[in-house]
């Protein structure tokens, strides 16, 4: 007798199942209609059925949400970074600009076109070794961002989360990036509803 009550709140577990699936896969529907049109031509209903099945248990909500701490987290961490970096070029040019005037204020008057010349080029010097540690943090940016990117993609396609894989392909980016905001608005509807993730 206890095998069919057991089968019985198995029944009732898949039909609660395919009731929440159903209810993902009408939200996802509705929310797709948001998006540009060339991009609801390329989420198919398999697409969007898959990614409902990987939302059911509240999993991927989480994972979300961590990837995106994280994120959040690293671009705070790279924008201090280049502040930094900010300042002490802001505190190397005043540097020499303040030498430059003592220099200047020193120097006799028959020596100073000489003087500024040679001042010129070390600013211009100064100048150009800015630049190329400006360029190198924005690269070292660019490619910490990159991983980033890369991570969450790899750690969502072993979620089983459909349409995320690694790629570099600026339009499975951004389809991948309106995956996300389907994801995070279906999320944001479950807090405001007192559900796990409707």
């Amino acid at each position: 007798m206890d095998r069919y009550a057991g089968a019985g709140d198995e029944a009732a577990d898949r039909a609660r199942q395919q009731e929440r699936h159903y209810q993902l896969l009408s939200a996802l529907q509705s929310l797709v209609k948001e998006l540009p049109s060339s991009f609801q031509q390329r989420l198919s209903y398999t697409t969007l059925s898959d990614l409902a099945l990987a939302l059911l248990d509240g999993t991927v909500f989480e994972i979300v949400q961590g990837l995106l701490e994280i994120q959040h987290l690293t671009e705070k961490s790279l924008y201090n970074q280049r502040l930094r970096l900010q300042n002490e070029h802001r505190v190397l040019r005043q540097t020499l600009r303040q030498k430059h005037l003592e220099a200047q204020q020193s120097c006799r008057p028959h020596n100073l076109p000489v003087l500024q010349a040679a001042q010129q080029r070390e600013l211009e010097a100064l100048e150009h070794r800015i630049r190329e540690e400006q360029q190198a943090m924005d690269r070292k940016i660019v490619l910490e961002l990159d991983r980033k990117v890369a991570d969450q993609q790899s750690t969502l396609e072993k979620a089983g989360v459909a349409g995320f894989y690694v790629t570099t392909n600026p339009q499975e980016l951004t389809l991948q990036m309106n995956l996300l905001e389907l994801i995070r608005k279906l999320q944001q509807r479950g807090c405001q509803m007192g559900k796990p993730a409707l």
